[in-house]
């Protein structure tokens, strides 16, 4: 998966719609294989971008868990520590 694509699940506060739009652009960009679609892609590029974010929305809303919300700021730490370490090795 591409590591651009965050965890947007059991997050306190929940994700926002702008979260979950950058996560479904970044999706579409990655099975396009295209960052900037040309003029004649780019209608059908929106139109994906918006079934995913709509789809992921729906998805995050219905999920459950029972495990706590996770911390935006924790999380972000151990990313970086994951980040500080595969740049060591």
């Amino acid at each position: 998966m591409c590591r651009n694509i965050r965890q947007l699940h059991n997050f306190d506060p929940p994700a926002t719609d702008d979260e979950i739009r950058d996560a479904a652009l970044q999706y579409v960009r990655k099975v396009s294989g295209s960052s900037r679609p040309s003029r004649a892609n780019a209608e059908a590029f929106e139109r994906a971008v918006h079934a995913v974010t709509d789809a992921t929305a729906r998805l995050l809303d219905e999920l459950s868990t029972t495990a706590p919300p996770k911390d935006r700021e924790t999380e972000a730490l151990k990313a970086r520590a994951r980040a500080a370490l595969r740049r060591t090795a």
